[in-house]
């Protein structure tokens, strides 16, 4: 079997050494004589893998005691109901800052069940960079203030943790896990798997105890993230194997030295192939230099009608998933923890034969 660089967006790249573990222990795991998904999430032996891998989550990034982690069904974009249904009552405002696709989907789903406001959108120039915060159009009333960090379509980045007075909502789903973090500036950090974390399926939630305090709606247990915390994420039988894969993922994280470490080896991908694309006279990246993302970097080509060969001569050569979201067209390149700069070196020197032959 040869396998390849996967610059997938989601679901992405797992780590070999991951895959390798989970592959050995799947028919015999911990010599209980059964696979990790056919044994109880009740089990003790289960109990203890789940209990390991939030603590692990939790010296990785650092989380305060007085922080819940929710380890749930689902996609990123069930939490974009659940979060006004958790944090805000049905008159409340909330406030929604628009950075890309994904924060545009999450204020439409929110619109229904909260005064979802739109305080500041990059949405006229197509999605390029971030509003000048002191520009924001904030409530000083809203519930919650919910943002983007990196937009995974568009590949647009905070550099920074915005300052807010009401909570911070965070969608982390393609840059939890990248770089350090001070979670104490959230009230509510959500990140769908697929991207740092592990298999879709399953999605993480860090929500402050202090948000938790007050029920906001009478809701059913199963959209109640009170009940999911009280329950240790065991209301309903969770994604085990992906709770379990995650819990690698961390231990793997954790051997490479940490989120600093993780931060190093990701700024280098990223400056590698950006350096490349902007002296490269043949590739654009569309963002503004300040917001460009480390983990998702689109790019075009010099003429458009060279997509289809780049593509087909990307995948002969080991390269692939790197189409470009429908919604933007052109490249994408995801380099998300997993992708080593080996497969980033491999991609650009890739792009200077094309641009050679092409150009």
């Amino acid at each position: 079997m040869s396998r390849t660089y996967n610059f997938s967006a989601g679901p992405a790249a797992l780590p070999e050494a991951v895959l390798t573990q989970a592959r050995d222990e799947l028919l015999d795991w911990r010599d209980a004589r059964a696979s990790v998904m056919e044994i109880s999430h009740r089990d003790p032996a289960f109990i203890a893998v789940a209990e390991q891998a939030e603590s692990d989550l939790r010296e990785l990034m650092a989380i305060p005691d007085d922080y819940r982690v929710l380890f749930l069904q689902g996609g990123a974009t069930q939490q974009f109901a659940l979060i006004p249904l958790n944090l805000a009552a049905e008159n409340d405002s909330a406030d929604y800052l628009l950075t890309g696709a994904w924060g545009e989907k999450a204020v439409k789903e929110a619109g229904s069940l909260v005064k979802a406001r739109v305080c500041a959108s990059d949405a006229e120039r197509g999605f390029r960079g971030i509003p000048a915060q002191q520009g924001w159009d904030t409530d000083p009333a809203a519930a919650y203030l919910h943002y983007t960090p990196n937009e995974t379509i568009h590949g647009v980045e905070f550099g920074y943790v915005p300052e807010a007075s009401a909570p911070l909502v965070a969608d982390m789903s393609s840059t939890i896990l990248s770089r350090p973090i001070d979670v104490s500036r959230f009230g509510l950090i959500y990140a769908g798997a697929q991207k740092n974390i592990g298999p879709s399926g399953l999605t993480v939630v860090i929500v402050k105890d202090a948000l938790l305090a007050e029920q906001k709606r009478t809701l059913p247990k199963i959209l109640d993230y009170r009940a999911h915390a009280a329950a240790g994420s065991m209301l309903n039988t969770p994604p085990t194997f992906g709770w379990y894969l995650a819990g690698l993922v961390f231990q793997w994280i954790k051997g490479q030295g940490g989120l600093a470490v993780m931060a190093e080896k990701n700024q280098a991908k990223a400056a590698l192939l950006y350096d490349y694309i902007d002296g490269s006279g043949f590739y654009r990246n569309p963002v503004d230099a300040d917001a460009r993302s480390w983990m998702n970097v689109p790019f075009t080509l010099a003429d458009a009608e060279l997509d289809k060969a780049f593509l087909s001569g990307a995948k002969e050569a080991g390269l692939l998933a790197l189409k470009g979201h429908r919604a933007v067209g052109g490249m994408r390149a995801s380099i998300y923890n997993a992708m080593p700069i080996e497969g980033v070196q491999a991609l650009v020197t890739y792009m200077q034969e094309f641009a050679r032959k092409h150009g």
